[in-house]
């Protein structure tokens, strides 16, 4: 083909046909021109259609890390939600606390108000490593991109929450720590002696009763009632929000990068 274009352009100057060889010429070199732009097209979309692939990769991996990470807190923020709740039903119940059947059958609330860790750990590993190596910029969405990027974030200061809760809960505690508590009358009053310290140990007749009647107790308990219920509206609620969101970002980003 271009040696028949050669041929036909020295046929022209032969003929002395300069006109015609100048229409010729610029006809070629726009033809060579829209060629070259094609073939930029071309490769662009092709860039483009492959940069799309590695975004919608990315997205459904993180669309799965943060479903995942929804039904964590989720179920965290049951186990808190029951924490609290019995935390006041034990409150409620403390003043007609007179006798030791009374304090036996107030074991189990106490245990279940007490012995649950609280504590968040999102599925983190992909978002972290897009973060760590750059590749969160892959993603299209600026908005989501933000949202991404001020995560990790607002989990620390989950987490610092978390801590403070737990140093409560051990204060709680270490109230029966004293001459006047014991543990161990708590978990045999409870029917979990077992569970925690083994069979075979003979039933303690201590009284807690000083300690639940306490000022010092109930002080303690109501600082932890606080705080189990201001990390779920000031901490979990506002994290669960913004999963939500995310998650509707990625889906709205999965539908432009289908179409």
């Amino acid at each position: 083909m271009l040696s028949l274009f050669r041929k036909f352009r020295h046929g022209l100057l032969k003929e002395r046909k300069f006109g015609t060889y100048l229409v010729y010429a610029t006809g070629e070199i726009l033809l060579i021109i829209v060629g070259i732009l094609a073939a930029l097209w071309i490769d662009g979309w092709n860039q483009d259609r492959q940069e799309a692939k590695r975004e919608a990769f990315y997205l459904e991996g993180l669309k799965h890390e943060f479903q995942l990470s929804l039904a964590k807190l989720d179920t965290l923020i049951a186990v808190n939600k029951r924490t609290y709740n019995n935390t006041k039903e034990l409150l409620s119940r403390l003043p007609e606390v007179e006798t030791r059947d009374e304090e036996a059958a107030l074991s189990g609330l106490l245990i279940e108000a007490l012995s649950y860790e609280i504590q968040y750990n999102p599925n983190n590993s992909l978002l972290r490593e897009m973060i760590n190596s750059g590749r969160l910029q892959i993603l299209s969405d600026a908005d989501l991109r933000q949202r991404l990027t001020s995560w990790e974030p607002s989990l620390e200061s989950a987490n610092r929450q978390e801590s403070n809760l737990r140093n409560i809960r051990e204060q709680v505690m270490d109230v029966f720590l004293g001459p006047e508590g014991s543990i161990l009358s708590i978990l045999q009053d409870a029917g979990v002696a077992s569970i925690y310290v083994g069979e075979g140990i003979p039933k303690r007749e201590h009284t807690n009763l000083p300690v639940l009647k306490s000022q010092e107790f109930e002080n303690k308990l109501v600082v932890f009632l606080i705080t189990a219920e201001g990390t779920e509206s000031n901490f979990y609620l506002p994290l669960r929000k913004g999963i939500l969101t995310i998650l509707e970002r990625i889906d709205a980003s999965l539908g432009s990068a289908s179409r």
